[in-house]
């Protein structure tokens, strides 16, 4: 357990596409980072007005430090907006914008995967750590219990990230499609808006991708999937 390349076999193709997706974001971003929108609107404008057009007045959007940690919070509906995106005239920032405006939509729709997801938050956060942990030593002390202990609290992760998927990709595609109705973006600057959400969208992929791969190995290593524990 202290070295197994079989771990890394497993893990290798989530991880090619981790790397592959987290270049794609920054790259795609950057490139439309410099294409200005046509109406002159900033991320932050984009996101009010279509909040105000879907008829949601109540959330506040913020500027916040970091770049591309831009997050809706549904408990005390803030939208906040990393500094590349609240002040920025360009198709990226309006891109984003207007996703974590679609999180905003959701929650005032009452979107059920959003408050899925909303409820597996704290399970994921036990999950990702004391799961994995759970199922390494768990194997290392041959024991079933703690093991299946693991397995058990790193499905709370691997649910989340699931239920996450679903939850993105709506809204991106709210976002994609009230960007044009709301005349946020023009038909054709929103090839470039598909492009930086669709580059997005494959981090998401990416890290379920990564924790069921985890799963898989050490079910196998288990005896549990095909292998022998050994």
């Amino acid at each position: 357990m202290v070295f197994d390349p079989m771990y890394f076999l497993f893990l290798a193709p989530a991880l090619l596409l981790s790397v592959w997706a987290s270049f794609k974001t920054k790259s795609t971003f950057k490139k439309y980072s410099k294409v200005r929108t046509m109406n002159g609107m900033t991320g932050a404008q984009a996101a009010k007005a279509m909040l105000e057009q879907a008829g949601i007045r109540d959330v506040e959007i913020k500027p916040v430090p970091g770049r591309l940690s831009d997050h809706y919070n549904p408990v005390n509906k803030t939208l906040a907006l990393s500094e590349p995106v609240y002040s920025i005239a360009s198709i990226a920032a309006v891109g984003v914008a207007c996703h974590e405006a679609g999180h905003a939509v959701q929650h005032a729709t009452a979107y059920k995967p959003m408050w899925i997801r909303s409820i597996l938050v704290k399970p994921a956060s036990l999950g990702s750590t004391l799961g994995f942990y759970g199922m390494m030593f768990g194997l290392f002390l041959s024991s079933t219990g703690l093991f299946m202990a693991g397995v058990l609290l790193f499905c709370g992760l691997l649910a989340f990230q699931m239920v996450t998927l679903p939850v993105e990709f709506d809204a991106s595609n709210r976002a994609k499609k009230l960007a044009v109705e709301y005349g946020i973006v023009s038909a054709q600057e929103r090839q470039g808006m598909d492009k930086v959400l669709n580059a997005a969208a494959l981090t998401y992929v990416a890290a379920a991708a990564a924790s069921i791969m985890q799963l898989l190995y050490f079910l196998m290593r288990a005896g549990l999937l095909g292998g022998s524990r050994d």
